[in-house]
Order: structure tokens, then C-alpha cells, then sequence
């Protein structure tokens, strides 16, 4: 029954809210209202986003306008500008420095990275710091307190593979396990059988690059490229440049190239701090886009729309802050050896071709020599920088006389070859040249000595010509090797030896150019790829890519004996791993060439030593895999007899029921022969039934 309006009602007694008598409240406000406070103004709101620019020129209002444009035009590629503000004194003058805002963190930020220290001229170099840095180093405290020590991190040791006693080179094989996951298996050249150092799944995506000195190894993968190190190849650093297709190593090793797809980002890092030195852009991966590093990691260079720019990699600016205009440039190189640039021009109408041999960072011409009827050159400097070749195809003509003897016009009937060889070490290098007729297959240096080989001819009867160079002299021909079908030339590192290859047919030919005798032939069919080992002692055959039924590759020695075949699924490389120059001085190396017979005796024992140890670990490893297989077969035979009983009653059964299975048909069609009836007698017999 419901009660009327103004009746009493019952309610629940309130509960107290109150603190309880002496209650200190230790809750923070930022614990209770943290993301309240976090959007409080402050005064550093809209600081990130500035940047102070100093060391700009001081200059009056009539040249201020300039001065604003080109500030604006540097500082607008690392993103969009709200405002920039230039203070003044009194009489109008720029005080050298500005404040640039950009839209977001993020330019500024970029702009810091890639404008610090950025050079305007050669009197004014800008410097570029955060605005909101400032407060950070005016909050040094000014009384310095030393810092606290460190415990001491172990670094890998990244030269390790240099101390290993019987100089015995290391090597990598690449190989698909499975699509898309690479294999790459990293070995040590012992004999008789190579010892496995590591091997890793999932390497790398594509490929592998060994450094120039062997120090580093660098993999592929999607979102840039890794390098790593040290006896067990740890990780030294990462690059980040997502879909980098290749890349390119300093001589020196100091610094790492990547190329992005089609060439249009180039990128070149720091390899140990992981700092990015410097960006390109490039239209396509053609090879005047390439950047080419001096020999001493000083300088690197790239041909750009008819200019070689020169950047000095102490600071990644342009030498001199200007190009080397050279119209109608078509290529150039740098010296092994030294600081020159060997470039060669094209040529015009009334203007002959020429190759100029070019000082840095001085920019002066060392020698010039002029060129005619010339379709194309290549440049090829030999390993110890003491010769330069180039190589000239020129056009044959001949001028055909019409009765206006003004209107005479030029035919142009074939192409004949010019090898213009500059001596580097010589007084005011002097050319020589040697002219060939027949077509050129193949030219290679031999990288310690002064012989030059020459492919000529039809690649089915080709000639091999060997030319000396010695100092004050023309080019010798010493040797003329007759219809060889070969089309690669591969010197040894140590020179002396070569092998005269036809990757085509898988034929390759071992020559000693001491006497041009040849030591031995070979085949390996489907050979697509030839590596000599660093010390010259061994050569590698590989074949890989469409070949799926023979990929693997050979190992032979220098002499051209074959010392393994190896037979591996999916393989795709195989590279030895460099070494760094020698530090022997020239003189100390003849002096250990001269007495190398004393230590003969030594080197022959040592190998007759390891052979024997070699040769008891195969005995050891024969008689185990023998054991292992009696004791299998052993235990096999116990088994099979254990099992006779049985398969003599299985043996019973089945007769019967081969005897009597066709007698029941026999019978079901209403007849039977004599015959077939003592048949069956026959086998119930022998089954014992």
C-alpha cells in the first residue's frame, strides 16, 4: 500500500566524505591530472620549431634583400618556412645571425642535420643549432664534477682473421636453401677438406659484399643494408636505406655508398659512427652517375651533366666549392695510387679527342694527349698505378676526290684499335702506342709486374699477344698465343700467372708467363664466374643462376690440377675474403723471394705434418662411419632371423591361399582339368601343407 504524500519515509544514512583526522595526502597532481597538465602552455611552446642560424654575412640594407633570397633558398629544401626574422643594430645592418621557423619539429630538426656547418663561401661557413638547445647549455652546471668510470666493454676484434698462423684464407659460399631464404656458409681454406667457421640461415636476402680490406661483410635486406664484423661476424652497424639494390666500399674503408632503386637516392654513410655524410640524386643507375673514391679515401667524385664535382670528405663539400667543367667529358678514373684523374673528351668538328691526366686538389694538367677518328675510349690503370692504358677504337677512313676538289667527302671503311700506354712514374710521362687491327676481346693488366694481355680476333680462333713495359722503352710483343678459344682474361693477384677462360664452353687454359708455357687445361661446364684467391695459390669456377642440374663450383690450384668439386642446390656465389696490402716494404719482399729455398725445407715438412694429421682424421672418421654401419647391419641380421618363424607361417598361408584361390574358380564355372589339379597337388606340397 503506498503511503500518502507527507508521510514519513526511511532513508539510508549518507557516508562521510571527510578525511579522516591527520590524513596527508600524498597523490601528486601529476599522477591524478597528468594528461590535464601535459597540455598546460608553457613557454618553450613553438621553440622547437626554430632554429638559430649564425655566421651569416653582415651586410647593409642595399645587399640585404640578396642575402635573403639566398638564405631562404638554402634553408627551404628541409621544409616548409613560416618565418624567418634577421636582427638589425641601429644602422640597419644584419648582426650575422637569424632565426628560421619552420612548420613542424621535424624540418627543423633536418635542417640542423643536413645545413650544420654548411659552406655559404670560402670566407663564410653557417652554423646551425636548435633554438631550444640553448637553454639546455645555459643549465650547465658551473662546477664540474668528474665522470664516472665505466666498466670496460671487450670490442671485437675486427682483424682477427689476419693472425691465423699458416695464412690460410678464408672464403664464403652463398646458396638458396629455400625461396627466399639465403644461406651463407663462411669457411677456412685448410687441406685437405675446408673447415666450417659459421654458417647462417637467413643471411642476407640477396647477395653478400666483402669490403676491399676483408674487415667488413655487408648484407641486403629490405629496409637497408647491414654490416657486420670479427670472428664470429657480429653486427658493426645498420644502414637504413630501404631497397638498397647495391653498394660501394672506400678503399680505405672508412665509408659505405647505397644505391637506391633506379639510382635515385644515393646515400654515402659513415661505416663506424653510422652518420650520414651526404645525399645524391640520381636519374638512373648509368654509370656516369657512379661515385668514385680516391685511393686514400680523401676525395670521391661523380660525373654530372659535363663536370667531374669533387667532394673533400673532411667536411662532404666541393673541392674549392666549384665543379671542373669539361664539355664533351664522356668518362674518368681515378689512380689506384694516387691523387689523379685520368678523363678523356669526346670529339667535335675541328676538335680532336683527347686524354688528360689531372692533379688533385691543385687541378693542374699533367699531360695531355690528343686523339683522332674516335668512336670510343676505356681507361685502364694498372694495379700499382704505374702505367695508365687507354684503349682507342678509332674509325679507318679514307677520302674519295670528286672533280670540286672543295666538296671532297670522307668514308669511313672499318675500325682498327690504339692501346695509348702512359708511364706514370717517368719525367714528363711519355705515351706509347701499340696499334692492333683485329677486334679486341678482352685487355687486362697484370697487377704486380709490367705484361699486358690482349684478346684479339674471332672469339672461335682468337690470339692471346703478351706486351712488356719497361722504363724508357716501347711496349715489347714477348708472346703470341695462336687460335685459342677463350674470351676472359684473369691474372693472378700475384701476377706471373693466368688463366685464359671461355665462359661460354666452361674451358679454361693455366699459363705461366714466365716461359708462356701452358701447364694444364680444364673444364668446368657452365662456368659463369672465375675468383682467384688473395694470395694466388688457388682458383675458383662457379656455376650458378639457370643451371639448376649443375650448380656448385671447382677449386684448382694455380697450376691447374683440380683439388675438389663441389656440388651444391641453389648455389649462387662464391666469394674469398680480401686481404689488406702488405706492409713489407718492396725491398724486404725480394729479399724473402730471393731466399725463399731456405725456408722450403720448413714449408714442405709443415704440409707433409698436416697431410698425415689430415689423412689419420679421414682413417678415424672411415673406421667410425664402418663401425656404425656393422653394428646397423648386425642389428638388422638379429632381427630378420628373430623374424623367420613368423615369415615362414605368413609364408604357409599364402601359398594355400594361392593354390586354392584359382582351383575354387575353376570349380564354380562347373569344370576342372587333370592338369591343374596335380598343379595344385605340386605347390600344397612344397608349401608343406
Amino acid at each position: 500500500m503506498a503511503k500518502k504524500k507527507g508521510e514519513d519515509q526511511d532513508f539510508e544514512e549518507e557516508p562521510n566524505f571527510d578525511d579522516p583526522e591527520g590524513f596527508v595526502d600524498d597523490v601528486s597532481d601529476e599522477e591524478l591530472l597528468g594528461d590535464f597538465l601535459r597540455q598546460k602552455p608553457c613557454e618553450s611552446d613553438g621553440v622547437e620549431n626554430v632554429i638559430v642560424v649564425d655566421n651569416i654575412p653582415v651586410v647593409g640594407a642595399a645587399r640585404f634583400p640578396k642575402l635573403k633570397g639566398i638564405i631562404e633558398k638554402i634553408f627551404k629544401n628541409a621544409g616548409t618556412i613560416v618565418n624567418v626574422h634577421y636582427p638589425k643594430d641601429e644602422e640597419d645592418n644584419t648582426k650575422g645571425y637569424a632565426f628560421v621557423e619552420y612548420k613542424n619539429q621535424e624540418s627543423a630538426e633536418e635542417a640542423v642535420k643536413s645545413l650544420n656547418n654548411y659552406r655559404l663561401d670560402k670566407h663564410y661557413t653557417l652554423l646551425v643549432n636548435r633554438f631550444a638547445d640553448f637553454q639546455k647549455y645555459s643549465d650547465i652546471p658551473k662546477e664540474w664534477s668528474p665522470p664516472q668510470p665505466q666498466p670496460y666493454k671487450v670490442q671485437n676484434d675486427l682483424y682477427n682473421f689476419l693472425l691465423e698462423a699458416d695464412a690460410q684464407d678464408q672464403f664464403c659460399v652463398v646458396s638458396e636453401t629455400v625461396p627466399g631464404s639465403v644461406q651463407v656458409q663462411f669457411c677456412q681454406n685448410t687441406q685437405p677438406e675446408p673447415t666450417e667457421l659459421l654458417k647462417r640461415e637467413r643471411f642476407t636476402d640477396t647477395y653478400v659484399k666483402w669490403s676491399p680490406k676483408g674487415t667488413y661483410i655487408v648484407t641486403f635486406h629490405k629496409q637497408g643494408v647491414v654490416v657486420w664484423g670479427g670472428s664470429s661476424f657480429v653486427k658493426v652497424n645498420k644502414f637504413a636505406h630501404s631497397n638498397a639494390q647495391f653498394v660501394d666500399i672506400s678503399p680505405c674503408e672508412q665509408y659505405l655508398v647505397t644505391y637506391g632503386p633506379n639510382g635515385q637516392k644515393i646515400v654515402i654513410w659513415d661505416i663506424r659512427t653510422g652518420a650520414e655524410k651526404r645525399t645524391f640524386v640520381s636519374d638512373g643507375m648509368s654509370n656516369a652517375s657512379m661515385l668514385r673514391w680516391s685511393h686514400d679515401d680523401r676525395y670521391v667524385a661523380r660525373l654530372v651533366d659535363s663536370q667531374i664535382q669533387i667532394y673533400d670528405t673532411t667536411t662532404f663539400f666541393l673541392l674549392d666549392m666549384k665543379s671542373i667543367r669539361v664539355e664533351g667529358i664522356r668518362n674518368f678514373s681515378w689512380s689506384p695510387t694516387d691523387n689523379i684523374i685520368a678523363y678523356w673528351v669526346a670529339e667535335e668538328v675541328d676538335v680532336p679527342a683527347k686524354v688528360t691526366l689531372m692533379a688533385i686538389p691543385k687541378k693542374t694538367e699533367l699531360r695531355t694527349k690528343n686523339l683522332f677518328n674516335v668512336a670510343d675510349c676505356k681507361i685502364h690503370w694498372q694495379k700499382s698505378g704505374d702505367y695508365l692504358c687507354v684503349k682507342v677504337d678509332r674509325f679507318s677512313k679514307s677520302k674519295k676526290e670528286k672533280k670540286d676538289k672543295k666538296d671532297s667527302d670522307v668514308k669511313f671503311l672499318g675500325m682498327f684499335y690504339n692501346f695509348e700506354i702512359f708511364h706514370m712514374r717517368e719525367k714528363d710521362i711519355p705515351v706509347d702506342s701499340v696499334e692492333v687491327k683485329e677486334t679486341i676481346l678482352a685487355f687486362a693488366w697484370e697487377p704486380v709486374g709490367s705484361k699486358f694481355s690482349i684478346i684479339h680476333g674471332e672469339p672461335s680462333s682468337a690470339n692471346v699477344s703478351f706486351y712488356e713495359t719497361n722504363k724508357g722503352q716501347e711496349p715489347v710483343l714477348v708472346k703470341k698465343l695462336e687460335k685459342k678459344v677463350c674470351g676472359h682474361l684473369f691474372w693472378s693477384p700475384r701476377g706471373q700467372f693466368i688463366v685464359l677462360a671461355n665462359l661460354q664452353m666452361g674451358t679454361f687454359e693455366f699459363v705461366d708467363t714466365n716461359d708462356f708455357s701452358i701447364m694444364k687445361t680444364g673444364d668446368h661446364y657452365r662456368a659463369s664466374e672465375v675468383e682467384w684467391d688473395p694470395t694466388g695459390r688457388y682458383v675458383v669456377t662457379g656455376t650458378s643462376g639457370k643451371a639448376k642440374e649443375d650448380q656448385g663450383y671447382y677449386m684448382w690450384s694455380f697450376q691447374g690440377r683440380i683439388l675438389k668439386r663441389v656440388n651444391l642446390k641453389n648455389f649462387m656465389l662464391f666469394l674469398w675474403r680480401p686481404r689488406p696490402p702488405t706492409l713489407l716494404s718492396d725491398a724486404k719482399q725480394k729479399e724473402i723471394l730471393k731466399n725463399l729455398k731456405k725456408y722450403y725445407s720448413q714449408f714442405e715438412s709443415k704440409d707433409r705434418l698436416r697431410m698425415t694429421r689430415a689423412s689419420k682424421e679421414l682413417i678415424e672418421k672411415r673406421a667410425k662411419l664402418r663401425e656404425q654401419f656393422t653394428e646397423y647391419r648386425s642389428k638388422r641380421v638379429k632381427e630378420w632371423e628373430d623374424q623367420k618363424k613368423r615369415r615362414m607361417q605368413l609364408r604357409n598361408s599364402t601359398y594355400r591361399l594361392r593354390a586354392i584361390f584359382p582351383l575354387c574358380r575353376v570349380v564354380s564355372n562347373g569344370w576342372i582339368s587333370l592338369s591343374l589339379l596335380s598343379s595344385f597337388r605340386r605347390r600344397h606340397r612344397y608349401a608343406g601343407g
